[in-house]
């Protein structure tokens, strides 16, 4: 298999079936998790964006921020987002947010700025609230409230003008 072909069907299908396990692996056991997703990550080629991602995710959901971020970097770097740009939106996101619990919130603001203009898809509210608290971290809350504002308008049964409006308006300079 070629790093930059697609991914077959049945490993994807054994990635989202790992991933559907997840919460039945403790705390204690999260290294025995881990395990299973580096075996699936070694089946594809030395350095696959593919199972750095996964690595990384991983990494992430069992605590250690820390050990996500260069993987993530790293699956970024070798051309995720061009193998698949939901997983690599996704990368940008996880990063940001383990940036973020790092210590390193205004690295995240920079990653997820320019997703604000990606094209759209399901994971644009993810991004605004994972960029919102970068910049709460940052102490720029009135921003990361707008940004939640904005995302949260669309999906209310009413209301929709005037939150979208009070969001545009705490980010707006006043008069």
């Amino acid at each position: 298999m070629c790093e930059a072909s697609p991914v077959n069907q049945d490993w994807e299908d054994r990635v989202t079936a790992a991933w559907a396990t997840f919460d039945d692996y403790p705390e204690e056991k999260a290294a025995d998790f881990r395990a299973v997703i580096d075996a699936l990550a070694a089946e594809l080629p030395d350095g696959s964006p593919l199972g750095l991602f996964e690595q990384a995710c991983a990494w992430d959901s069992t605590g250690h921020s820390d050990k996500a971020v260069p993987l993530y970097r790293e699956a970024l770097a070798r051309g995720l987002g061009e193998i698949s740009q939901y997983k690599g939106r996704r990368a940008k996101i996880q990063l940001s947010s383990s940036l973020r619990n790092t210590g390193q919130p205004e690295e995240g603001v920079k990653l997820l700025t320019p997703e604000l203009d990606a094209p759209s898809d399901e994971l644009d509210d993810a991004v605004r609230a994972c960029l919102a608290l970068c910049l709460s971290s940052l102490d720029r809350d009135r921003e990361g409230l707008s940004l939640v504002l904005g995302a949260l308008a669309p999906h209310l049964p009413r209301y929709q003008r005037s939150m979208a409006n009070y969001a545009r308006a705490l980010v707006e300079p006043e008069d």
